[in-house]
């Protein structure tokens, strides 16, 4: 495989790397995916794929044989396989960044470090730790310190019982209980940095989670612009801080008594950020083929208001799960103008599993 333009090396196959290739083939980019499934939404229209583990070193040599410049879509990727491939070409992320992101605990210790406010937590490494907490930690959730996502790998607790209870069904692992804040809203910025250190932000989303699952992003938000502002700050912050290189998403509460805190980061694409494609010059995954490439970030201005939907396998069970499978009514689910269907390619529907997003134009922005 040649090309002038350097060829892509994507760890994983799920629906953020299929549109990150798509982006790349409107560049006319190539983008060969290392996954264990090669018929996985990105392998589907990957230039190439290699069977195998993220921690595999002889599928990693391969990759590195196809590739000279190397990114992730999904932030549980070793760290270890991004610094081995560091060896080969440069990777965006890079792997320091990668690992922070995957403990809770050091996420949250290098925002307070970067006069980021987080909200109250404790961490927690054994059953004894929980048995001297008090009430006033209480209603909380328990959180895995590493790797968890869409809900997975966190409970709710409202007493010492609940909480010794939920630390053993979580594996007795080490984790952060965090208190139950009083929410006005979740919001997310994702912005893009590139290795020149020029930097652009996409507009913030309003998010409402199902389940632990994102369920909406609504664009623009309806939070005074000033909060806006110091979330956009604190990205910036945070990819300055870390030297980051590539998309970066920050999720952020507004706390009526606590104010703007800072959740958790992820270093790719993100799912508030599917709009962008349709409702941005350049989206979040053209931004990341940019910077993979050394083409310079593109314009990143909102043109016009929307929402995304994410649709879960839920949706093809519509008498429950264990019922008969069916397709969805696309008719009754798409809105009839102005609206973008995108269906990720995954065989299998399951419920609470990402199968497809809709993009619904709410007005001029």
């Amino acid at each position: 495989m040649t090309s002038v333009s350097p060829v892509i090396g994507l760890l994983g196959g799920g629906q953020l790397g299929r549109m990150m290739i798509q982006a790349a083939h409107r560049l006319g980019l190539q983008v060969v995916v290392l996954d264990p499934d090669p018929k996985g939404p990105a392998g589907q229209i990957a230039d190439d794929v290699v069977v195998g583990h993220y921690a595999d070193s002889a599928a990693l040599v391969a990759l590195a044989e196809r590739a000279q410049v190397f990114t992730t879509e999904f932030e549980n990727v070793p760290s270890a396989s991004l610094r081995f491939l560091a060896q080969y070409g440069p990777t965006y992320p890079d792997a320091a960044s990668v690992e922070l992101a995957q403990d809770r605990r050091k996420e949250k210790t290098f925002f307070a470090k970067a006069g980021i406010p987080v909200g109250p937590y404790i961490t927690l490494n054994s059953l004894t730790d929980c048995e001297v907490l008090k009430r006033s930690h209480f209603p909380a959730i328990l959180k895995t310190a590493e790797l968890g996502y869409d809900g997975k790998g966190q409970l709710s607790v409202n007493s010492l019982d609940e909480l010794g209870h939920a630390f053993q069904e979580l594996g007795s692992v080490p984790c952060v209980l965090e208190k139950k804040l009083s929410l006005k809203a979740e919001i997310s910025v994702v912005i893009a940095r590139n290795a020149q250190g020029h930097v652009a932000v996409f507009p913030a989303a309003q998010n409402e989670h199902r389940h632990g699952i994102l369920h909406t992003s609504t664009i623009p938000v309806s939070l005074p612009p000033q909060l806006v502002q110091q979330a956009e700050q604190y990205a910036k912050t945070i990819a300055l801080r870390l030297g980051y290189v590539g998309v970066l998403a920050v999720e952020f509460f507004w706390d009526e008594n606590l104010g703007l805190l800072a959740n958790e980061m992820a270093p790719r694409p993100h799912n508030s950020g599917h709009f962008t494609i349709e409702a941005c010059p350049t989206s979040q995954f053209e931004q990341q083929v940019r910077i993979c490439a050394h083409i310079p970030l593109g314009p990143t201005r909102l043109q016009f208001a929307c929402r995304m939907t994410n649709l879960l396998g839920d949706l093809w069970f519509p008498n429950g799960p264990g019922k008969p499978m069916r397709e969805p009514d696309w008719s009754k689910l798409v809105p009839s103008n102005d609206a973008w269907l995108h269906l990720y390619g995954k065989a299998e529907p399951r419920p609470g599993r990402k199968m497809g997003h809709i993009i619904q134009k709410l007005g001029d922005a």
